[in-house]
């Protein structure tokens, strides 16, 4: 099919005779006039439309130039094993992203196909291919990750999935490529998933057993077994006790600068202007300021990556009663947008500590791999390919702050969040005072935080009996709490 129309003046005549014959070619090959992916540059294939409303948005969109071999629409594709050229060709928008619409990733999720070009062609192969002769829905990639879905969604047993696939399989008509064991869905999905360590840890959080402590059978710290010990009080030895899981953030950034879009949006803060001087994106804050002008060789290059790190807590059971706490360490990425950074593909789940109960202060053991990556990061990993400028680079990242609420944050931190001295900012002199009754601290020096001349500052009923004329402290910088940590001036630091 004749593509030269594509990047005509849409008011050509060439234009309009290209888009009625594309019209036309699909329509012939698809044999439906009412379920046609539109190839505009909004919809990018991923919706489907009549070819009335298709037309239009051609007409009024533009047509997306990156789209060279029209399999959605009829035409044959050539597989070639150079998996960077189809990367080059599809220029960002992946003929998978069929996938990402189920799961809600990245394009770029999809796992590292480089070292195994036949392996991408497979799974190009399955996403093109309908999951039984005439189905338009689904296709075999598309309704084996749906039902992969379900089975980690409703907790499936392996055998319990196996008999589904079979049972899938017998209710389809005949020639339908649903894998019909674990094993097959596992080799078909293998492609795409993201590679993760499993970690065995100390029960009592003391250390993870890798790097030295990779073969030992006991804490060094306090003394407890490795191995998980059942219902009869013998230990079952290759069962750990306690497991992390760490999901490694570094392919995964180099997954996303592999993609056309991705990375041309990896870049949006330095193409940006403050038009109205205000802070609309986390770019105009002086934390990021102040981390371009002290490590300039790092801001200059706007590839660089900045990140934050959330941590908290939360219960995997169905059951309220249940106190089981599982823990995640998630990595979010602020070079994007403000409508994407927050978007759950772009959100990096980087760590899940298993319970029963939370790390607590020691949380920091849990974090070490992560750490060991984030100061590869600042070094830099080199031969890192842009595919929106076409060329390798060293990519650098620092992480710049942390999300959290305020017993996480303590957590984190190392400093004591409740008791007398919880505030962090007022440190020895918060304004703290027992309820005589009610047996709780309260903290009541607030109004400082107030301007001076504000009514509340006066009133003594509605507060505690007495006016408030003191002036808000200055926060601690990093140095100062360095100082305090190292030098044991401040017993609300827990840890370094």
């Amino acid at each position: 099919m004749d593509k030269l129309w594509m990047p005509s003046d849409r008011r050509s005549k060439a234009y309009e005779f290209g888009v009625e014959a594309f019209l036309n070619f699909a329509i012939e090959n698809l044999l439906t006039t009412t379920h046609i992916r539109c190839p505009c540059v909004k919809c990018v294939n991923l919706k489907l439309f009549g070819v009335g409303i298709i037309r239009d948005h051609v007409y009024f969109n533009g047509i997306d130039h990156s789209y060279k071999n029209c399999t959605f629409h009829g035409e044959p594709w050539e597989a070639t094993t150079n998996a960077s050229r189809n990367v080059e060709e599809d220029d960002g928008h992946s003929r998978y992203s069929f996938v990402s619409e189920e799961i809600d990733m990245d394009d770029n999720d999809f796992g590292d196909f480089g070292s195994d070009p036949y392996e991408f062609a497979n799974v190009i192969g399955d996403g093109d291919q309908p999951v039984y002769p005439g189905c338009r829905k689904y296709t075999k990639l598309s309704a084996l990750v749906k039902l992969y879905n379900l089975k980690a969604k409703h907790g499936m047993s392996d055998v319990c999935f196996t008999e589904l696939l079979i049972l899938q399989g017998d209710l389809l008509p005949e020639g339908n490529t649903i894998p019909t064991s674990m094993y097959e869905a596992k080799k078909t999905l293998c492609a795409l998933g993201l590679s993760y360590e499993k970690m065995h840890a100390c029960p009592n959080d003391c250390i993870l057993y890798r790097k030295e402590y990779e073969d030992s059978t006991n804490c060094p710290t306090c003394g407890i077994s490795r191995w998980k010990e059942g219902k009869d009080s013998i230990l079952k030895e290759g069962v750990p006790a306690k497991v992390v899981w760490y999901f490694p953030p570094i392919p995964r950034f180099k997954r996303m600068f592999q993609s056309h879009e991705t990375a041309k949006s990896l870049t949006w803060h330095a193409a940006r202007k403050s038009i109205d001087g205000q802070m609309s994106h986390p770019a105009d804050s002086p934390s990021w300021k102040l981390l371009d002008d002290k490590w300039p060789e790092f801001g200059n290059e706007p590839r660089n990556l900045r990140l934050a790190l959330s941590s908290d807590g939360f219960n995997p059971h169905s059951s309220l009663s249940s106190r089981y706490s599982c823990w995640l360490v998630i990595l979010v990425t602020y070079n994007l947008p403000p409508w994407l950074c927050m978007k759950r593909k772009f959100m990096m789940l980087t760590l899940l500590i298993s319970g029963p109960k939370q790390p607590g202060n020691d949380i920091d053991v849990y974090l070490e791999p992560l750490i060991d990556d984030l100061k590869s990061l600042w070094v830099g990993i080199r031969g890192v390919y842009d595919a929106h400028n076409g060329e390798y680079f060293t990519l650098r990242a620092a992480l710049m702050w942390t999300i959290n609420d305020f017993p996480a944050y303590g957590n984190l931190s190392g400093c004591v969040v409740k008791g007398y001295k919880a505030c962090p900012i007022c440190g020895d002199d918060t304004p703290s005072h027992r309820l005589k009754n009610g047996h709780k601290i309260c903290y009541i020096g607030h109004r400082k935080w107030l301007p001076i001349n504000h009514p509340y500052r006066r009133q003594r009923a509605a507060f505690n009996g007495k006016p408030e004329y003191g002036i808000p402290p200055e926060p601690l910088t990093g140095e100062e709490v360095l100082h305090m940590v190292e030098n044991g001036d401040r017993v609300c630091w827990k840890k370094k």
